[in-house]
């Protein structure tokens, strides 16, 4: 089981007290499975992302991520977790603005020792980066930066992607050439893959589909 979660919940500060917005979430997935993650705005997806990509700590409940106990690890082992085990990507693009495409798409690999050159190039053609490698983050559209952010996650070969929204400032080719690059990803190393997204056509590519509706899987 490369993904066990028991009992999650978390709550976030309100006016009138704290807001439930996980309610005893259980969900488990395999090593290599792909699952997408739907639900209105404010269900909880991004939250439940960021509880098991280790960004935030739960109110209660388990997160076991490849053998490891997320909830017994301090800051360091959680960022150390998100550097080899999990690669999130986010809403936000979060490339180092002083390094170039090319720099930045090498950054994640290095850090968990498996830049795999071959690898890199073939997710820079698949994603259309080629052209850019030069460039600086600012210099690039948001689109693109989007693209340097998926390859850069990628590329360090991660044991679970967890992805928020990752097409959703795409064209439609270049979404399906981003849904392709994850897909084979997880066909290559046999990484789970867990996608939050809007798109149906999208999710119908997934091999399982889990709705979260007020906090609770439905």
């Amino acid at each position: 089981m490369l993904l066990q979660v028991t009992g999650l919940s978390k709550s976030h500060a309100g006016a009138a007290g704290p807001v439930a917005v996980l309610r005893a979430v259980d969900l488990a997935m395999e090593a290599g499975e792909t699952v997408a993650l739907t639900g209105e705005s404010g269900s909880g997806k991004s939250t439940l992302l960021h509880l098991i990509g280790g960004l935030d700590v739960p109110d209660a409940g388990r997160i076991l991520l490849d053998g490891q106990d997320i909830g017994a690890m301090d800051d360091a082992g959680r960022a150390a977790l998100r550097r080899g085990t999990v690669g999130v990507v986010f809403q936000q693009f979060n490339l180092i603005p002083s390094l170039r495409v090319a720099a930045n798409l090498e950054f994640q690999a290095r850090l968990a020792g498996r830049l795999d050159p071959a690898q890199l190039d073939g997710l820079i053609d698949a994603l259309g980066l080629r052209a850019h490698l030069h460039k600086y983050p600012e210099q690039l559209s948001g689109g693109q930066q989007q693209r340097v952010a998926i390859a850069r996650t990628l590329a360090a070969r991660p044991r679970l992607v967890l992805a928020d929204e990752p097409t959703g400032n795409l064209d439609e080719a270049t979404a399906a050439n981003v849904l392709e690059a994850l897909l084979t990803l997880v066909a290559q190393t046999g990484a789970g893959l867990m996608m939050v997204t809007h798109s149906s056509a999208l999710a119908a590519h997934m091999g399982r589909r889990l709705h979260l509706r007020a906090g609770c899987l439905t």
